[in-house]
């Protein structure tokens, strides 16, 4: 009876562990949190400048040759321009930017690889500036009418923190 309790007790404990684990994550190192509390001191200058930066590259974007169309709340025809100037602070209109490209998907792809300053990522929660094509990416398993039906086009680049 006593091996018995003392099996499901550490049966039990097992288990508890390997759930918080799952769910939660280990707790971090001394060292993570000094990195972490270091990052958070210039998130708001690092924020901003992302901002400043996207706002920068749009219009940039806007009157390229190469560049059927820029998607960024911060452009006077988006959509949605009216309602960021409103809502968000004053020239913060967000660092990610999606652009269409004229060509398709091969332009897209010898754009991405041409590319030196920028990783080719998915990583939208890193702290580096990406860019990434989402139909031969993230999207790829879909078909062409399934990308396009989610609004995927194989045109479009999509850049992340700028």
């Amino acid at each position: 009876m006593q091996f018995n309790f003392i099996s499901s007790y550490v049966l039990f404990r097992i288990l508890i562990l390997v759930e918080g684990l799952r769910d939660l994550g280990s707790s971090q190192s001394p060292f993570g949190s000094f990195l972490l509390l270091q990052g958070l001191e210039t998130l708001s200058l690092r924020s901003a400048r992302h901002n400043e930066n996207a706002v920068k590259l749009a219009n940039f974007l806007q009157n390229h040759s190469v560049v059927e169309s820029v998607n960024h709340p911060s452009i006077a025809s988006h959509p949605y321009h009216l309602n960021a100037k409103k809502y968000f602070r004053q020239g913060l209109f967000g660092s990610v930017i999606t652009f269409y490209m004229k060509g398709g998907k091969d332009v897209c792809v010898k754009f991405i690889n041409a590319l030196k300053l920028v990783s080719h990522l998915a990583n939208v929660g890193d702290a580096k500036t990406l860019v990434i094509h989402p139909a031969s990416t993230t999207h790829e398993q879909l078909s062409e009418e399934e990308q396009i039906a989610s609004g995927v086009f194989p045109n479009a680049i999509r850049g992340i923190k700028i």
